[in-house]
Formats: structure tokens, sequence, C-alpha cells
């Protein structure tokens, strides 16, 4: 299949339901693998890009169309869309280029008058390109910002309301970057300095992380990362530095006993696991099993043995067999992901106001669940990757109002001395896409009584 034909693919499939969105683009992926490297990476750049500016290009496209866009069918959208990132936001594809292809493309997948309806939209858009204007700034400056940085409306607002709008539009504009990979160095085996070397041999350019003493920053990567040598080795693990400083923060020492009530693919819980020298059961929860069979392969490549998968709901009380006191608990909540759109640009598009709500209720439940499981003077860690106050402050007020035997620390008191630029006035950890150059998380720590 030809990659823009994948790409429009991917993207129609997405509009289906919630279940086929941006994380099917590796499936579909592997299911194509007669596409070069080269074809992959172009495929990933064009879905990634239309979601990144899609608010921002059906703009200029209601500019031009001289019927109601809402009579626009999807799939037809979709393909002006794709033409149109080339357009204004890929140098190396010439306009005549994104044009023709998106004509073809409309020939091989539509009826007849599709491939007319598409060639007379990107040509008037070409035409007219520079004259395309913004929403006025000064009449309506939330619309303006909605459309310069492509974000939807009420996330605007909602940040400009929440943090005011100069570092608001500093937030909207570090979203759109498109972010650098980070991995992290599996101590276990070899430590950071020793990496570095490893993987510049195998081509890849790689620097210190600005905080995480294990990150590494890769500057320079060709092709699939689980193809380098040091990956299958075990020497690494992918994680952002974001992620990487949350499991600084919760501590855990040897021999202790730690529950992660959100595990996933086991990110952080390999991380626990090393801090704690493998000494000590890491307890790994999740509700979808197929997750656990990746984290089970992960530590399996890692070499962690202390790493215990368990499939069970965290919204809900745990097995008979996981009501036990742990020395520390973390929860990685699932949330609206606000902090990580350079990742997941489909948030803008597929998330709505109404998930904030819902989700903050999912995780005071969670909180509420994993709360009775904390010993005495243990240490409990909230963490999400978004940037809402429903989802982060809001539900650590709420739980601590329920839950008397919790007591709030403060962050800087308990986090190395590297992260401690990283935690706010009231105590919290808090990384800012704009400020710290990595993904928007927050983490509260907890103490049991």
């Amino acid at each position: 299949m030809d990659s823009r034909d994948l790409a429009l693919l991917l993207l129609n499939q997405a509009e289906e339901g919630p279940d086929r969105k941006l994380n099917s683009v590796d499936a579909a992926l592997n299911r194509h693998v007669e596409l070069s490297e080269r074809d992959r990476a172009f495929v990933v750049h064009l879905v990634q890009g239309v979601y990144r500016w899609r608010i921002r290009l059906d703009w200029v496209i209601r500019q031009v169309l001289r019927f109601p866009f809402r009579q626009m069918e999807v799939p037809v959208l979709n393909l002006i869309r794709l033409a149109l990132y080339q357009i204004f936001f890929m140098d190396r594809v010439p306009e005549s280029a994104a044009v023709n292809e998106a004509v073809k493309q409309a020939k091989r997948t539509g009826p007849r008058h599709v491939a007319g309806v598409v060639n007379g939209v990107l040509r008037n858009v070409c035409r007219n390109k520079h004259g395309i204007a913004l929403p006025e700034r000064e009449q309506d400056p939330e619309q303006y910002l909605s459309v310069k940085y492509s974000y939807p409306l009420w996330l605007v607002k909602q940040w400009n309301r929440e943090m005011g709008a100069r570092e608001s539009e500093r937030l909207l504009e570090a979203g759109n970057a498109i972010p650098s990979l980070t991995v992290r160095t599996h101590t276990l085996k070899c430590s950071r300095q020793g990496l570095l070397p490893c993987l510049r041999a195998e081509g890849v350019e790689g620097r210190p992380a600005r905080f995480s003493p294990e990150g590494i920053a890769i500057d320079h990567l060709t092709g699939p990362i689980h193809r380098l040598r040091a990956f299958q080795q075990g020497w690494f693990q992918v994680q952002g530095e974001a992620a990487q400083v949350c499991s600084h923060l919760l501590a855990p020492r040897p021999g202790e006993s730690v529950l992660d009530v959100c595990a996933g693919l086991g990110g952080k819980s390999t991380h626990l696991a090393c801090l704690m020298k493998d000494q000590g059961p890491v307890v790994a929860v999740d509700s979808q099993p197929r997750r656990l069979v990746r984290l089970f392969k992960n530590t399996a490549r890692l070499g962690v043995k202390s790493v215990l998968p368990v499939a069970a709901d965290a919204a809900a009380p745990l097995p008979l067999g996981l009501h036990a006191s742990f020395d520390r608990i973390l929860i990685d909540a699932p949330c609206s992901g606000l902090g990580v759109i350079s990742k997941h640009p489909d948030i803008k598009i597929f998330r709505t106001e109404n998930d904030i709500r819902r989700l903050s209720d999912l995780q005071g439940t969670m909180v509420d669940c994993a709360v009775p499981l904390l010993k005495p003077g243990g240490k409990m860690l909230y963490v999400t990757c978004t940037l809402s106050r429903a989802e982060n402050e809001e539900v650590v007020e709420a739980c601590l109002a329920r839950h008397p035997r919790l007591t709030l620390e403060n962050g800087a008191e308990h986090i190395p001395e590297w992260g401690r630029r990283l935690i706010d006035a009231q105590g919290y950890l808090r990384t800012l896409p704009h400020r710290h150059h990595m993904e928007g998380f927050f983490a509260a720590l907890f103490t049991g009584r």
C-alpha cells in the first residue's frame, strides 16, 4: 500500500470509534512489512501532522469552500487535510506534488466527482495561500489562539483560566513541537556513562537528560529503536524524562514492598525495581491482560525479577491475595493526557471537556481503593500526565478531605537536589513542556498515618 493511502486509511478509521486512533499506527505498520523505513516514517509524520494541525487546516478549508463545511464527507476531508498539511508544513514536498498525489488518491478511493472537488479546493488554497488570514486577535483572542496553534477552543479557555493568557500561549506553542525520544538507562545492567558510547557505536547520538540521572535524550535515530543491540540486551528502556523523575520522588528502598496500581507496559514498575536493586516485590496491576503480557516480556528483556504482574481493576477492591499493606504505592492514574499532546496530538481532536470530569471521578475512586493498602508511615504517589486542575489539585484536595489518615508531603523534601526546581510552591511535582522541555506531569506525595 502507498504510504499516503495508508495514512488516509488510518485517519478515516480513527473516526470510527475511540479504539481506532493514533495508537493503531504501529499495528498498521506491522501489517505492512513491505513498506521501507522511510515510508513508515512518512506515514507516522503525516498522521501525526494532520492531528497536530487539523483545527488550523479546517480553518483554511472553510475559507475557500463554496458550500457548507459540514457537507464534506470525512474521507474527502481527510484527503484534503493530508495534502494541506504537506503544503503548509512540509517544505520538502512541492505544492504541485501534494496536489497531484491527492487527486490521484481521490481517483483511486472515491467516486469520480471527488477528484474534481479535491483538485478545486487545493488549487484554490494554493492560489490564495498567503491571503488566508487567522481570526482577529483583538476581536476574539481565544479563537485566534485556537486557530493559530490548532487547539480546541475549550482547552484554550481552560488553560487561559487556570494559568493566564501569556503562560497558556507558551504552552500551546510548546505542545506543537515534534518531541525527541528519551530513554532510561537500565542501571541494573549498565551506567549512563557506559551506555552513551554503546549507542554511538550503533549510530545513535544521545546526550544526558537535563534532570533525570538515568535519562538520555536521543538526538539522532535511524530506524526502529527495538532493533538496536543495546535495546535487545536490556540496557535501556524507552521512557519520558518526566516519568523517570516521578519514580525518584516515590523513592522506594531495597526490601520494601511496592504496589503500582496502573502499571501499563511497566515503565515505572521496572524503574522502581531498579531503584530497589531488584530486591523486594513490585506488584504491577493493570486491568488489561494484553498490557501485562507486554510488561512480562519487557521485564524479561531487562532481566528484572521483582516485578509481579497482576490483572485487576484499580477502580475496584483488589483481589483478596493483594489485601496486604505496602510501603510504597504508585497511582499512575488514567487521565486526559493534556501534558503529552506533543507525543499524542490526536488528544487535541478526540478528547472532550466532558472527559475531564469523568476522569477526575475515576482518579478519585482509584485513590480511595488504594488508601487502605498503604502502611502507616508508607508513601503514596499520585501521578498524572495532564495539565488540568480538575484532575490534579482538585483530586488531591478531595482525597485529603475523604481520608484523614493521609498527609500531603512537600515534594522538595523528598526528591533529590537535582529535582527540586520541578517542585512548585504547593509542594507538588509539576513539569511543563514550555519551561522544562519535557512532558507535562503532575505528582502529589502522601504519607499514611
